[in-house]
């Protein structure tokens, strides 16, 4: 009879002695046994491993320090040195990967710098396989090689690639090495990396559900050539599973170096009080700096799918996300997290994992409250994430499509920034409180017949240089921030040029992009690129219309996205003439292109479109980067703040007046613009006489708008939202119906 059990085999790796048997845990015991041992001793005790001291580095805090140092100095060693063997932009330019190291049980020792997401994503990749038998079939030995980026197991999205790879140490798997890279395209039925079109998991391309796809540090010739039909530049791909592997090794290699010099037995216990370390840290971070109690917020989203014909007729349909979200400090410092009250999941491309909206939650919670160098599985036991079954962000099934789970799980996560602002202000910690963060849309994706003749995919990672919400005592960064990837960077332009069919006619800074108040956030950018030695170019639209924050004390929200792309130009003429061609827009109501481009011209605020309408070469599109939130009310703004943000251009000359209320003169001799201090006075006085004569008490509102909602004067999107939430969650609408007096039966 064949068999299709791999026999067992020994792999000569240094410092490993026959270790392909089945009980691969430490002292003999299985992963299983051992996962689930660490989980009932925490269940029981509170305490990762049941750990009452943290006895090793309390005998030798300085080893404990050192080892730590140099575990977390391998795991950068390995993203730097991967950097240089990736050619993806994405990878060079924003440093778009993570190298991470786990217990055998699959909890985070230590993570790198980067995307600091996947300190959970990956865990739960690994904890899937042990729950399912790895060991048993396919086997898990030295030198083998797995490789995930299915959502459902333990994932972002599809296109944050991962690969896994045991430690072990004569006969004993003691750790595990991961490496996650987001790479250029993922092989679905609309090219690039995070597309917009898919509408279920049948059309998401290359799905990975942690499969074995190497053993003795060699990759299976099959993989590679699944990889070569699947993905539209395999070059990249390749390129990117190098350097994972290659990082993997280099962590692995540090791994043996600390058990030679500290021995296996205490190399053990400083993985298991490592973690205990991280969690212990992150609770006195939440007791020092946050109020205990109940903190809300309330995000949207929207999928303006209605009309398309690049989707299936049930697919075809606007919807609004809506993601309530409740968070919950304990006196000891625990936090729940509660998206009760969730849309359901939909027939599109942003539905979420839990594993996703774990990452997204770390992300945030990793540069807000713990920014430390010592994030690990430590912040994740401090959390408790409340997901309704069936919702956008916990689906029933693994049918719904989650390449962009980001659109839906970033959303909803942005009332931690509010959230935590107001515990940290409550608290007196001024300097660290933050107005939120729009999602920092568009993103620019497509594919096609590049510049260079050859099929390709595209995404263009300059959103990652988003604008960073006001402080509580400043305005926002400019376009200087991405919530996850804390060293935020737009790439050289030259870079994108080489990999992209597109030319950048100019980058500037995009006037009015940021959420004004007392402190402004920081604003986004526009880039204007020009399709070039390409036709038929199949680009598409990512982001989202609608606000998805709104600001903080009184600060307004950023401004929304708008879609902006001219077909049929007179571009190659003006080259041709040598004549003057446009290098940004800087105000979309006198646009300056207008003054330089004939053509035809395509210009709604509908953020999230398929590809439907092919770009050619001389075709234009109009890349536009979102601003942060404000903070604190627009007439207590400095009015000096406001000439410096006019003659900067950060905001449009009549904007000043109509939001800010200060009027600006010409000065004759410089030019520039200068504050009219009794105009300006006069005018915030008229502005806070209107406020009064326009204001009404809450009671009075809550009546009008009650009424308003018993007659159901929404738009049909808007019903459809509040019934998904409705049906999902008896305990939301209860509160909801409530709350307006409304009948115990109520649906929109």
């Amino acid at each position: 009879m064949t068999s299709f059990v791999r026999e067992p085999q020994l792999v000569e790796i240094e410092g490993v002695e026959g270790s392909r048997t089945r009980k691969i845990g430490w002292n003999g015991k299985t992963l299983k046994e051992m996962l689930k041992e660490s989980e009932e001793l925490f269940q029981k005790t509170g305490r990762y491993y049941g750990l009452e001291k943290l006895e090793y580095k309390e005998q030798n805090p300085l080893v404990y320090e050192r080892i730590f140092a140099l575990i977390r100095g391998s795991l950068v060693s390995a993203r730097e040195t991967s950097m240089n063997i990736s050619a993806s932009p994405i990878v060079q330019e924003l440093g778009e990967l993570c190298f991470t190291l786990y217990s055998p049980e699959g909890d985070t020792i230590a993570i790198s710098t980067g995307i600091i997401t996947h300190v959970r994503t990956m865990s739960d990749a690994v904890k899937w396989m042990i729950r399912n038998d790895y060991e048993e079939n396919p086997g898990i030995a030295p030198g083998d090689v797995f490789c995930n980026n299915d959502v459902f197991i333990g994932n972002c999205h599809t296109a944050d690639v991962h690969t896994i790879k045991p430690i072990f140490w004569k006969g004993e798997l003691v750790a595990w090495a991961g490496a996650c890279i987001h790479g250029l395209d993922i092989g679905a039925v609309v090219p690039g990396t995070a597309p917009v079109g898919p509408t279920t998991c049948y059309e998401e391309g290359l799905k990975v559900p942690c499969e074995k796809i190497g053993e003795n540090d060699t990759i299976y010739k099959y993989w590679e050539v699944r990889c070569e039909r699947l993905i539209r530049n395999p070059i990249y791909w390749k390129l990117d599973e190098k350097a994972r592997l290659a990082g993997c090794d280099i962590i692995r290699n540090a791994v043996h170096k600390v058990i030679k010099e500290i021995g296996i037995e205490n190399f053990k216990r400083f993985i298991r009080e490592a973690i205990e370390d991280g969690r212990l840290s992150v609770l006195e971070v939440v007791k020092r700096t946050m109020i205990p109690g109940r903190y809300r917020s309330a995000s949207f989203g929207d999928v303006t799918f209605k009309g398309s014909k690049r989707v299936p007729a049930r697919a075809a349909k606007d919807t609004v996300m809506h993601m309530p979200m409740e968070m919950t400090i304990k006196p000891d410092g625990k936090i729940i997290i509660d998206f009760d009250g969730a849309s359901k999941w939909g027939y599109h491309s942003f539905n979420a994992s839990p594993s996703a909206v774990y990452g997204g939650l770390y992300s945030i919670s990793s540069e807000i409250i713990w920014p430390s160098d010592k994030i690990n599985a430590g912040l994740s036991l401090v959390f408790e994430l409340k997901l309704p079954y069936g919702s956008i962000l916990n689906p029933e099934s693994t049918l719904p499509c989650t390449v962009f789970s980001w659109g839906s799980f970033i959303t909803g996560l942005n009332g931690l920034f509010r959230s935590y602002s107001r515990g940290y202000f409550s608290r007196g910690f001024i300097e660290e409180v933050l107005a939120g963060m729009t999602v920092c849309h568009n993103l620019m994706s497509g594919g096609g017949k590049d510049h260079l003749g050859q099929e390709s995919a595209m995404f263009n990672f300059e959103f990652a240089s988003s604008g960073l919400g006001a402080r509580a005592f400043d305005d926002g960064l400019d376009h200087a921030f991405a919530m996850f990837n804390p060293e935020a960077d737009m790439g050289d332009v030259e870079l994108w040029e080489i990999v992209e069919p597109l030319l950048y006619l100019g980058r500037r800074v995009q006037p009015n992009s940021a959420g004004p108040g007392k402190f402004r956030g920081g604003n986004g950018f526009e880039s204007v690129r020009m399709l070039w030695k390409t036709n038929n170019y199949e680009l598409m639209w990512m982001g989202i219309s609608i606000f998805t924050s709104g600001g903080l004390f009184g600060g307004y929200p950023a401004a929304g996205g708008y879609r902006r792309e001219i077909h049929n130009t007179n571009m190659m003429e003006l080259i041709k003439n040598k004549e003057p061609y446009p290098y940004r827009e800087f105000d979309p109501e006198n646009s300056e292109i207008r003054k330089y481009v004939k053509g035809d011209y395509v210009y709604e605020k509908r953020m999230i479109i398929p590809p439907e309408i092919l770009f050619n070469q001389g075709d234009l599109y109009i890349n536009s980067v979102r601003g942060g939130d404000g903070y604190g009310d627009v007439l207590e703004r400095d009015p000096e703040r406001v000439a410096k943000d006019v003659n900067e251009e950060s905001i449009l000359f009549r904007f000043a007046e109509s939001t800010y209320g200060v009027i600006l003169e010409r000065d004759e001799t410089s030019g520039k613009w200068k504050v009219n201090r009794e105009k300006t006075e006069k005018k915030r006085k008229e502005l806070r006489e209107e406020r009064g004569r326009k204001a009404i008490p809450v009671r009075e509102w809550i009546e009008k708008t009650r009424s308003r909602i018993l007659r159901k004067e929404v738009c049909q999107e808007i019903k459809e939202m509040y019934n998904d939430s409705f049906r999902l969650s008896e305990r939301w609408g209860k509160e909801f119906r409530e709350f307006w007096g409304l009948p115990e039966d109520f649906f929109f």
